[in-house]
C-alpha cells in the first residue's frame, strides 16, 4: 500500500464500525472487503462483500471490533476515504467519502477518480 507511515488507508465513523460489527457477528464474516470496479456511467463503481478470509495481499484496518479490507487494485484510489453509515427517511447504508473523486454520476452509484490515478487514462 502507498500511504503515509502512521496513518490508516481509510478512516472509519463510529457509526459505520458499529454496523460493520454488528454484520461481521451475525455473518461470522473475518470482514468487509472494499474496492473499486470499471463500470456506471461515471467509469467506476465501489465493491463491498463480507468475506470469510483475509488476503495477505489486503491493505487491513480495524477499529472497535469492525474489520475493513481494501482490494490490492482499489489501495491507490481509496487512500485517505471515510467510510460513514447513514440512514435517513428513504434509505440505509455506507457512504464514502473519498478526496480522490472528480466527479461522480447523477444517481450517486459511480464515480470518477483523479486521472493521475487511473492506468492508461
Amino acid at each position: 500500500m502507498v500511504g503515509i507511515p502512521g496513518k490508516q488507508a481509510v478512516s472509519i465513523t463510529d457509526k459505520a464500525a458499529t454496523q460493520i460489527a454488528k454484520l461481521m457477528a451475525k455473518d461470522d464474516t473475518q470482514g468487509l472487503r472494499i474496492g473499486v470496479k470499471k463500470g456506471g456511467c461515471a467509469g467506476m463503481e465501489y465493491t463491498m462483500e463480507y468475506v470469510s478470509e483475509v488476503d495477505p495481499m489486503d491493505e487491513v484496518v480495524e477499529q472497535d471490533g469492525a474489520r475493513v479490507m481494501i482490494a490490492p487494485m482499489a489501495q491507490m484510489f481509496l487512500f485517505g476515504t471515510e467510510i460513514d453509515y447513514e440512514i435517513n427517511l428513504l434509505e440505509a447504508g455506507f457512504k464514502f467519502r473519498n478526496p480522490n473523486v472528480t466527479d461522480a454520476c447523477g444517481c450517486g452509484e459511480s464515480i470518477k477518480f483523479d486521472e493521475s490515478l487511473v492506468p492508461n487514462a
